[in-house]
Protein backbone atom coordinates (compact mmCIF):
# COMPACT_ATOMS: atom_id res chain seq x y z
CA UNK A 1 0.00 0.00 0.00
CA UNK A 2 2.79 2.43 0.96
CA UNK A 3 4.59 1.58 -2.29
CA UNK A 4 1.45 2.38 -4.29
CA UNK A 5 1.06 5.78 -2.61
CA UNK A 6 4.72 6.59 -3.21
CA UNK A 7 4.42 5.61 -6.88
CA UNK A 8 1.32 7.80 -7.21
CA UNK A 9 3.09 10.88 -5.77
CA UNK A 10 6.14 10.22 -7.95
CA UNK A 11 3.88 10.14 -11.00
CA UNK A 12 2.25 13.42 -10.00
CA UNK A 13 5.69 15.00 -9.49
CA UNK A 14 6.87 13.83 -12.91
CA UNK A 15 3.71 15.15 -14.57
CA UNK A 16 4.20 18.50 -12.83
CA UNK A 17 7.79 18.70 -14.08
CA UNK A 18 6.67 17.83 -17.60
CA UNK A 19 3.96 20.49 -17.39
CA UNK A 20 6.47 23.12 -16.26
CA UNK A 21 8.86 22.16 -19.05
CA UNK A 22 6.07 22.32 -21.60
CA UNK A 23 4.99 25.74 -20.35
CA UNK A 24 8.56 27.03 -20.52
CA UNK A 25 8.96 25.83 -24.11
CA UNK A 26 5.59 27.31 -25.08
CA UNK A 27 6.48 30.61 -23.45
CA UNK A 28 9.75 30.84 -25.38
CA UNK A 29 8.85 29.47 -28.81
CA UNK A 30 5.10 30.04 -29.37
CA UNK A 31 4.03 33.33 -31.02
CA UNK A 32 3.17 35.94 -28.40
CA UNK A 33 -0.17 36.66 -30.09
CA UNK A 34 -1.25 33.08 -29.37
CA UNK A 35 -0.44 33.21 -25.65
CA UNK A 36 -3.05 34.85 -23.39
CA UNK A 37 -0.50 35.77 -20.69
CA UNK A 38 1.69 37.79 -23.07
CA UNK A 39 1.00 41.57 -23.42
CA UNK A 40 -1.11 42.73 -26.36
CA UNK A 41 1.06 44.12 -29.17
CA UNK A 42 -0.83 45.98 -31.90
CA UNK A 43 1.99 45.38 -34.38
CA UNK A 44 1.79 41.59 -34.20
CA UNK A 45 -0.40 39.43 -36.48
CA UNK A 46 -3.81 38.44 -35.19
CA UNK A 47 -3.39 35.28 -33.14
CA UNK A 48 -5.45 32.84 -31.11
CA UNK A 49 -5.38 35.11 -28.04
CA UNK A 50 -5.63 38.55 -29.70
CA UNK A 51 -9.40 38.97 -29.46
CA UNK A 52 -9.49 37.89 -25.81
CA UNK A 53 -6.66 40.30 -24.95
CA UNK A 54 -8.58 43.19 -26.51
CA UNK A 55 -11.77 42.17 -24.71
CA UNK A 56 -9.95 42.69 -21.41
CA UNK A 57 -10.50 46.42 -21.99
CA UNK A 58 -14.24 46.01 -22.68
CA UNK A 59 -16.62 47.66 -20.25
CA UNK A 60 -19.99 46.29 -19.11
CA UNK A 61 -23.02 48.09 -20.52
CA UNK A 62 -23.03 50.38 -17.47
CA UNK A 63 -19.83 50.67 -15.41
CA UNK A 64 -18.75 52.69 -12.40
CA UNK A 65 -16.79 55.87 -13.12
CA UNK A 66 -13.61 54.57 -11.50
CA UNK A 67 -13.66 51.41 -13.63
CA UNK A 68 -14.34 53.42 -16.79
CA UNK A 69 -11.43 55.79 -16.22
CA UNK A 70 -8.98 53.08 -15.19
CA UNK A 71 -9.74 50.81 -18.15
CA UNK A 72 -9.87 53.66 -20.66
CA UNK A 73 -6.57 55.15 -19.48
CA UNK A 74 -4.86 51.76 -19.90
CA UNK A 75 -6.44 51.34 -23.32
CA UNK A 76 -5.30 54.80 -24.47
CA UNK A 77 -1.78 54.11 -23.22
CA UNK A 78 -1.69 50.95 -25.34
CA UNK A 79 -2.72 52.93 -28.44
CA UNK A 80 -0.20 55.70 -27.81
CA UNK A 81 2.64 53.25 -27.26
CA UNK A 82 1.72 51.77 -30.66
CA UNK A 83 2.16 55.18 -32.32
CA UNK A 84 -1.52 56.13 -32.53
CA UNK A 85 -2.63 59.59 -31.46
CA UNK A 86 -5.81 59.37 -29.42
CA UNK A 87 -7.72 61.72 -27.15
CA UNK A 88 -10.40 61.23 -24.54
CA UNK A 89 -13.85 62.21 -25.79
CA UNK A 90 -16.89 63.20 -23.78
CA UNK A 91 -19.01 60.31 -22.57
CA UNK A 92 -22.74 60.68 -23.06
CA UNK A 93 -26.02 59.48 -21.64
CA UNK A 94 -29.05 59.94 -23.88
CA UNK A 95 -31.25 57.93 -21.56
CA UNK A 96 -32.30 54.30 -21.48
CA UNK A 97 -29.78 52.03 -23.21
CA UNK A 98 -28.03 54.87 -25.08
CA UNK A 99 -25.00 55.30 -22.85
CA UNK A 100 -21.44 55.79 -24.09
CA UNK A 101 -18.62 55.26 -21.58
CA UNK A 102 -14.88 55.24 -22.14
CA UNK A 103 -15.18 57.27 -25.33
CA UNK A 104 -12.10 58.19 -27.35
CA UNK A 105 -11.26 59.80 -30.67
CA UNK A 106 -8.38 58.75 -32.96
CA UNK A 107 -6.64 61.91 -34.15
CA UNK A 108 -3.70 60.57 -36.18
CA UNK A 109 -0.46 58.65 -36.01
CA UNK A 110 0.28 55.22 -37.46
CA UNK A 111 -3.26 54.37 -38.56
CA UNK A 112 -5.28 54.70 -41.76
CA UNK A 113 -7.55 57.74 -41.23
CA UNK A 114 -11.29 57.42 -40.97
CA UNK A 115 -13.36 59.65 -43.23
CA UNK A 116 -15.27 61.50 -41.95
CA UNK A 117 -12.74 61.82 -39.17
CA UNK A 118 -13.24 62.61 -35.52
CA UNK A 119 -15.74 59.81 -34.89
CA UNK A 120 -16.16 58.91 -31.22
CA UNK A 121 -15.95 55.28 -30.17
CA UNK A 122 -15.32 53.14 -27.14
CA UNK A 123 -11.59 52.66 -26.66
CA UNK A 124 -11.53 48.87 -27.21
CA UNK A 125 -13.23 49.43 -30.57
CA UNK A 126 -10.42 51.82 -31.46
CA UNK A 127 -7.89 49.10 -30.56
CA UNK A 128 -9.73 46.61 -32.77
CA UNK A 129 -9.76 49.13 -35.61
CA UNK A 130 -6.00 49.75 -35.38
CA UNK A 131 -5.16 46.03 -35.34
CA UNK A 132 -7.53 45.38 -38.25
CA UNK A 133 -5.99 48.29 -40.18
CA UNK A 134 -2.42 47.05 -39.67
CA UNK A 135 -2.89 43.30 -39.90
CA UNK A 136 -5.77 42.98 -42.37
CA UNK A 137 -6.62 46.13 -44.33
CA UNK A 138 -3.13 47.29 -45.34
CA UNK A 139 -1.87 43.83 -46.42
CA UNK A 140 -5.11 43.18 -48.34
CA UNK A 141 -4.93 46.54 -50.11
CA UNK A 142 -1.33 45.88 -51.17
CA UNK A 143 -1.85 42.27 -52.22
CA UNK A 144 -5.26 42.52 -53.90
CA UNK A 145 -5.46 46.13 -55.09
CA UNK A 146 -1.76 46.92 -55.48
CA UNK A 147 -2.00 50.12 -53.45
CA UNK A 148 -1.92 51.32 -49.86
CA UNK A 149 -5.20 52.44 -48.26
CA UNK A 150 -5.48 56.23 -47.91
CA UNK A 151 -8.63 56.38 -45.81
CA UNK A 152 -11.57 54.32 -44.60
CA UNK A 153 -14.97 55.74 -45.51
CA UNK A 154 -17.53 55.28 -42.75
CA UNK A 155 -21.10 56.01 -41.67
CA UNK A 156 -20.07 56.64 -38.07
CA UNK A 157 -20.21 54.82 -34.77
CA UNK A 158 -22.92 56.24 -32.50
CA UNK A 159 -26.66 56.02 -33.03
CA UNK A 160 -29.23 55.82 -30.23
CA UNK A 161 -31.32 52.93 -31.53
CA UNK A 162 -32.09 49.24 -31.40
CA UNK A 163 -30.73 46.80 -33.99
CA UNK A 164 -31.73 47.68 -37.56
CA UNK A 165 -33.44 50.81 -36.21
CA UNK A 166 -36.32 48.68 -34.93
CA UNK A 167 -39.09 50.30 -32.89
CA UNK A 168 -39.89 46.94 -31.25
CA UNK A 169 -39.09 47.20 -27.55
CA UNK A 170 -38.31 43.47 -27.52
CA UNK A 171 -35.39 43.91 -29.90
CA UNK A 172 -31.97 44.28 -28.30
CA UNK A 173 -30.11 47.60 -28.34
CA UNK A 174 -27.66 48.14 -31.17
CA UNK A 175 -23.96 48.30 -30.33
CA UNK A 176 -24.15 51.70 -32.04
CA UNK A 177 -26.08 52.88 -28.98
CA UNK A 178 -22.80 52.48 -27.05
CA UNK A 179 -20.49 53.78 -29.82
CA UNK A 180 -19.18 50.21 -29.91
CA UNK A 181 -19.71 49.66 -33.65
CA UNK A 182 -18.21 51.10 -36.83
CA UNK A 183 -19.98 51.04 -40.20
CA UNK A 184 -17.45 50.95 -43.03
CA UNK A 185 -18.89 52.02 -46.39
CA UNK A 186 -15.74 51.82 -48.51
CA UNK A 187 -12.09 52.66 -49.01
CA UNK A 188 -10.02 55.25 -50.84
CA UNK A 189 -6.64 54.00 -52.04
CA UNK A 190 -3.41 55.94 -52.34
CA UNK A 191 -3.55 55.66 -56.14
CA UNK A 192 -6.89 57.49 -56.17
CA UNK A 193 -9.21 54.54 -56.73
CA UNK A 194 -12.20 53.88 -54.48
CA UNK A 195 -13.74 50.58 -53.44
CA UNK A 196 -17.38 50.76 -52.35
CA UNK A 197 -19.26 48.13 -50.36
CA UNK A 198 -22.49 49.09 -52.13
CA UNK A 199 -21.08 49.01 -55.65
CA UNK A 200 -18.27 46.47 -55.47
CA UNK A 201 -19.33 43.71 -53.08
CA UNK A 202 -20.95 41.61 -55.81
CA UNK A 203 -17.99 41.80 -58.20
CA UNK A 204 -20.02 43.44 -60.96
CA UNK A 205 -19.18 47.04 -59.99
CA UNK A 206 -16.44 49.45 -61.09
CA UNK A 207 -13.66 47.44 -59.39
CA UNK A 208 -14.85 44.09 -60.71
CA UNK A 209 -13.83 40.80 -59.13
CA UNK A 210 -10.72 42.44 -57.69
CA UNK A 211 -12.82 44.85 -55.64
CA UNK A 212 -15.09 42.08 -54.43
CA UNK A 213 -12.14 39.92 -53.39
CA UNK A 214 -10.61 42.83 -51.50
CA UNK A 215 -13.83 43.56 -49.60
CA UNK A 216 -14.32 39.92 -48.68
CA UNK A 217 -10.72 39.64 -47.56
CA UNK A 218 -11.03 42.58 -45.16
CA UNK A 219 -14.36 41.15 -43.93
CA UNK A 220 -12.80 37.74 -43.31
CA UNK A 221 -9.97 39.35 -41.37
CA UNK A 222 -12.44 41.37 -39.31
CA UNK A 223 -14.13 38.14 -38.28
CA UNK A 224 -11.01 37.16 -36.36
CA UNK A 225 -11.06 40.35 -34.30
CA UNK A 226 -14.51 41.92 -34.08
CA UNK A 227 -17.44 40.18 -32.43
CA UNK A 228 -19.76 40.93 -35.34
CA UNK A 229 -18.60 41.49 -38.91
CA UNK A 230 -21.78 41.84 -40.97
CA UNK A 231 -21.86 42.43 -44.73
CA UNK A 232 -24.33 42.73 -47.64
CA UNK A 233 -24.81 38.96 -47.70
CA UNK A 234 -26.19 39.09 -44.16
CA UNK A 235 -29.29 41.16 -44.89
CA UNK A 236 -30.54 44.18 -46.85
CA UNK A 237 -29.82 46.53 -43.93
CA UNK A 238 -26.09 46.01 -44.59
CA UNK A 239 -26.19 46.37 -48.37
CA UNK A 240 -23.94 49.44 -48.30
CA UNK A 241 -21.54 48.82 -45.42
CA UNK A 242 -19.59 46.42 -43.24
CA UNK A 243 -20.77 46.53 -39.65
CA UNK A 244 -17.90 45.88 -37.23
CA UNK A 245 -18.49 45.81 -33.47
CA UNK A 246 -17.16 44.65 -30.12
CA UNK A 247 -20.31 43.06 -28.68
CA UNK A 248 -19.95 40.40 -25.93
CA UNK A 249 -20.91 37.75 -28.49
CA UNK A 250 -21.27 37.86 -32.22
CA UNK A 251 -21.69 36.54 -35.71
CA UNK A 252 -19.56 36.75 -38.80
CA UNK A 253 -20.96 37.27 -42.28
Amino acid sequence: MKRDVADFWNLLWELALLGCAGFALLNVFAPAQDLPWKPLDLSRPIGAATASKVSAFDLPRVAQTEEVERSTAACMTLLREAGVRVERAADRNDGGFCIVQGAVRITGGDVTPLSPGGVVMQCPLAVRYVIWDRQVLRPAAREVMGSEPARVENFGTYSCRRIYGSSDANERPSEHARANALDVSGFRLEDGRSVSVLNDWSGSGPRGEEGSRFLRTVRDGACRLFSNALDPDYNAAHADHLHLDGAPRGLCG
